[in-house]
C-alpha cells in the first residue's frame, strides 16, 4: 500500500504544524530546553543593547539558535533511544553521551562567540 504524500503549500503547512507540536513538547517536557530557551531569550534581549554591527548582531543570535538546534537533535536522539528500550545498553548510553557532548560543544561555540564580541566592545 502506497501512502500519498502531501505536496505544495499543504505539505509546508503540515510540516509547520509538526514543528510547532515539537516545540510545544520541548517547552512542556524538556528541562534543558526550557533553561536554554530562557537564557537565549535573555541574551537576545541584551544583544539589542550592544553597540555592534548588524552582521555581528546576527552572529550573536545565530550562535544562540545553534544551541537550541543541537538541543532539539539531542532530545530526538534521547527519545528514539528510549523508544527502542529503557534497559541499559552500552551503545544507547554512548548515543546519549554523544548527544550531550554535541550540546556542550554548541554552548562552547556560543560562549566563545559572545566572549569575543564582548571583549572587542
Amino acid at each position: 500500500m502506497t501512502v500519498q504524500k502531501q505536496q505544495g503549500f499543504k505539505r509546508i503547512y503540515l510540516a509547520f504544524i509538526n514543528s510547532v507540536q515539537g516545540f510545544k513538547w520541548l517547552v512542556n517536557n524538556e528541562a534543558a530546553f526550557q533553561q536554554e530557551l530562557m537564557l537565549i531569550l535573555l541574551l537576545t534581549i541584551i544583544s539589542f543593547f550592544l553597540n555592534t554591527s548588524l552582521l555581528i548582531h546576527l552572529l550573536l543570535i545565530v550562535s544562540l539558535l545553534f544551541v537550541l538546534l543541537i538541543e532539539v537533535i539531542n532530545t530526538a536522539i534521547e527519545v528514539t533511544i528510549d523508544r527502542i528500550g529503557l534497559e541499559h545498553h552500552a551503545l544507547s548510553g554512548l548515543a546519549k553521551d554523544l548527544g550531550s557532548l554535541a550540546v556542550f560543544i554548541s554552548l562552547a561555540i556560543a560562549a566563545a562567540t559572545w566572549g569575543v564580541v564582548l571583549w572587542e566592545l
